[in-house]
């Protein structure tokens, strides 16, 4: 059974629909991103997943189980939604021994967490004199705080500095290797590239793509720069070849629908002089832009 399963889930608020029909699945010991445009709902989403919002349609569950259900949520599931809801005048340590008083957690765990998120040093120190970063890595711990074998983060690295980011993924990465399923939503495409093993897509509410990282950026295609003082005779001579090439620069053309093999067969034989040809592997950002594009959502 998935870690997290989401069923044909709409939400609509009045006239607009934020989630349309989606479905998804986390596996259990993967790292998942999150991904789509500002106002895909992405958030909407989460927070459906959650319990904080009611569905329309559909469900949002955890291995079967909505969040509702969940006999001990905090040990089941930790979430980071914002880097919010603390009180200013509290320590890091107290929010987060408030927060296991609650979910009948041990206290000894607070500062294990505050030691894995590395607040060691600042448990002590009241949260409204905590920097963006530390309250995102707050925010983690109180996740963290029942040893939950799903998290649900939403923008975890806000705020992280280079080495922060860093941190963090070398973490996920380690969660995962415990067999803890992660969902991550980020806008920070070039580091979900270094984090992530399956990616999700969404546009508009509705799903655009789910498959692993390495499928995703395969399926997605490559393309084949050419340099050339030829670029409009080197065009027509793709074009019979059934490629098309867009323009890259004053003597460069991007091929896409051929091989380097294609080009140059098509370049031989239309005898044009050809300063330079390489492949280009589409990355996460290509794939992204690629799919989100086409649904006329890019923002």
């Amino acid at each position: 059974m998935s870690a997290i399963t989401v069923e044909r889930l709409s939400k609509r608020f009045g006239a607009v629909t934020a989630v349309d029909d989606l479905s998804f699945e986390v596996g259990e010991g993967t790292i998942t991103g999150f991904l789509g445009p500002n106002g895909a709902g992405k958030t909407t989403t989460l927070r459906t997943l959650l319990g904080l919002i009611s569905p329309t349609s559909g469900t949002a569950t955890f291995a079967g189980r909505p969040y509702h259900k969940l006999s001990e949520p905090s040990r089941e599931v930790g979430a980071l939604l914002e880097a919010s809801g603390f009180h200013p005048g509290r320590s890091g340590r107290d929010h987060l021994r408030v927060l296991a008083t609650a979910g009948g957690i041990p206290a000894s765990r607070t500062d294990e967490v505050l030691g894995l998120v590395g607040l060691t040093e600042a448990a002590t120190r009241r949260v409204g004199g905590y920097s963006l970063g530390m309250r995102q890595r707050l925010g983690l711990a109180a996740a963290l705080l029942g040893d939950p074998r799903v998290l649900v983060l939403d923008e975890p690295a806000n705020g992280l500095d280079p080495e922060g980011v860093h941190w963090l993924r070398a973490l996920l990465r380690h969660l995962a290797a415990e067999g803890r399923s992660v969902l991550v939503s980020s806008h920070v495409l070039a580091e979900m590239a270094q984090t992530v093993d399956h990616v999700v897509i969404i546009a508009r509410g509705r799903l655009v793509a789910q498959s692993s990282l390495a499928e995703l950026t395969a399926r997605t295609g490559q393309r084949v720069r050419v340099r050339t003082p030829q670029v409009e005779a080197l065009r027509g001579a793709l074009a019979a070849w059934g490629a098309t090439a867009e323009q890259a620069g004053p003597d460069e053309l991007l091929v896409a629908g051929a091989s380097t093999e294609a080009v140059g067969r098509a370049v031989a034989d239309a005898g044009i002089v050809v300063y330079e040809m390489r492949l280009e592997r589409s990355d996460l950002e290509a794939a992204f832009l690629e799919l989100t594009t086409s649904e006329g959502v890019l923002s």
